[in-house]
């Protein structure tokens, strides 16, 4: 088997993984009850947030044909989006799901928000899997059809990461 398909079947799964581990701990009965882990959604914010900054980093590098500096930039997206989704599970495993408690009309604004967020992070796992293979892997064309869809919807789900904690601040233990 030829590695891009090897390497695509190891995308696809993973991809699947992912959003199956998170839904089964969302559903999981935990109680931090000792509020030990009360650090980690500003911490998840604080990593979305530099995330966010690198991808705009990369894409102004890029730009600038500065090739090096983006694939710095994107392989540290990367990393910070990881550190974020094995910290994110850790969390969720270890103190359950927060219900948000807003009234009135933030609370479509907020649920909107979040749904938005949630659908598109699913999406980007693989997406970001893709662009990063075929940019590592010099199939620059490839690589530039998918990171043109990749980026602005991995720059949408850093920023809103950043805002479903600022709405969910005040009900974190």
């Amino acid at each position: 088997m030829n590695p891009n398909k090897r390497f695509v079947r190891l995308i696809i799964a993973v991809s699947i993984l992912i959003p199956l581990v998170v839904v089964i701990l969302m559903v999981l009965p935990n109680d931090d009850t000792n509020n030990r882990y009360a650090f980690l959604p500003q911490f998840h914010a604080l990593l979305n947030g530099l995330t966010a900054i690198a991808l705009i980093l990369g894409f102004y590098w890029i730009k600038n044909k500065q090739i090096d500096l983006h694939k710095k930039a994107m392989l540290g997206a990367f990393a910070l989006s990881s550190i974020f989704l094995v910290s994110y599970v850790f969390y969720h495993f270890n103190t359950g799901h927060t219900p948000y408690e807003g009234e009135g009309g933030i609370r479509y604004v907020y649920f909107f928000i979040l749904i938005t967020h949630i659908i598109l992070a699913i999406a980007i796992v693989p997406m970001v899997l893709l662009s990063i293979y075929r940019g590592l892997t010099n199939q620059v064309e490839a690589h530039k059809r998918i990171a043109k869809k990749t980026f602005p919807i991995w720059v949408y789900v850093t920023i809103t990461g950043v805002l479903v904690y600022l709405f969910m601040r005040p009900y974190y233990g």
